[in-house]
């Protein structure tokens, strides 16, 4: 039996806008979703901004009703059997919210210790460890509003663990985070599946998802596009290359000219820095530069490159797919 099993899960709010004559529609969240996780795997749960990630999280976790369909918690029914599901289950989140800033990190994993219920002859020993866990030895007694970015998102995930939960969701952990505390945080990210736990994981950064996830399932304006492995999804990119331009000045006439070129499949803008990096994937065979180049006239254009398709390319083309 799966330790996740999400079977038509749909979510629609009432969204009021106006203030004089106010008008009433309904918003579909997540419209009618399946997959599942298995014991012992890092699911991956990847998608824009507003593809439905954090409310298909949030009822997992009983903090939404569905509005229709199930969802199943080692075995429990998120809506019938809540305590049951709370028990065992740990929800981690990205941002500064969620501690107290006056008070140590020991400080603060003995306070919800008492929320959680942990036994009072447990917590030290618990605490103790968890702190070694997520490598917050030796500064446990400093105030958490000196502690970095990268250093509360271990105390999250430390606070996440407490009750010694069987499944930790992760909704974006290393949002914001400098790349030497990401990559610390995704190395107790692995240790936590190594010691036996089930984590589903949302987050934007595709090498991150690449790296760390068994599986993934794409979202997209609600729905699961797609789903497979990491590799299984590259897969679906493998038969092309992608074609890499450095702009500046790029427009969005520019951009929806280079969209028609013929053998084009996919275009993604990146800013970076003064910049932007305009992806274009190209099918197999397809010399498409001399035709993108020319859609770029009146802008300056830097380095141009090809390189193989990679997982971002792969969710890029999906989402394009799951919104039209």
């Amino acid at each position: 039996m799966a330790v996740i099993e999400v079977r038509d899960l749909r979510r629609t709010y009432r969204s009021r806008t106006g203030i004089r004559r106010t008008s009433v529609k309904d918003v579909e969240a997540v419209r009618g979703i399946n997959f599942a996780v298995e014991k012992g795997e890092l699911f991956g749960l990847l998608g824009p901004n507003g593809a439905g990630k954090t409310t298909t999280i949030k009822i997992l976790i009983t903090l939404l009703l569905p509005t229709s369909g199930t969802a199943l918690v080692l075995g429990h029914d998120v809506v019938r059997e809540t305590r049951a599901v709370r028990r065992r289950v740990g929800y981690v989140f990205g941002g500064d919210r969620g501690l107290y800033e006056r008070l140590s990190a020991r400080d603060n994993l003995r306070y919800f210790s008492e929320l959680y219920g942990v036994p009072a002859r447990e917590q030290s020993r618990r605490i103790g460890a968890l702190i070694e866990q997520v490598g917050l030895a030796g500064r446990e007694r400093e105030l958490v509003e000196g502690y970095s970015r990268g250093m509360r998102q271990r105390l999250h995930i430390a606070r996440g663990l407490l009750h010694d939960p069987d499944v930790l969701f992760l909704d974006e952990p290393t949002i914001g985070i400098d790349p030497v505390g990401a990559r610390e945080l995704r190395s107790t990210i692995s240790q936590l599946i190594e010691a036996g736990k089930t984590v589903l994981l949302t987050t934007h950064y595709m090498f991150e998802a690449d790296e760390l996830c068994d599986r993934i399932a794409v979202i997209a304006s609600g729905r699961i596009v797609a789903e497979g492995s990491p590799k299984e999804l590259k897969s679906r990119v493998s038969d092309g290359h992608v074609l890499e331009v450095e702009v500046y000045g790029l427009d969005d006439r520019s951009v929806a000219a280079v969209r028609g070129v013929d053998g084009i499949r996919s275009v993604s803008v990146e800013a970076r820095d003064q910049a932007q990096i305009l992806a274009v994937r190209a099918a197999s065979g397809a010399e498409v530069t001399q035709a993108v180049l020319r859609c770029l006239d009146g802008a300056t254009v830097g380095r141009v490159a090809t390189r193989e398709p990679t997982l971002e390319d792969a969710y890029v083309e999906l989402v394009g797919e799951g919104r039209s």
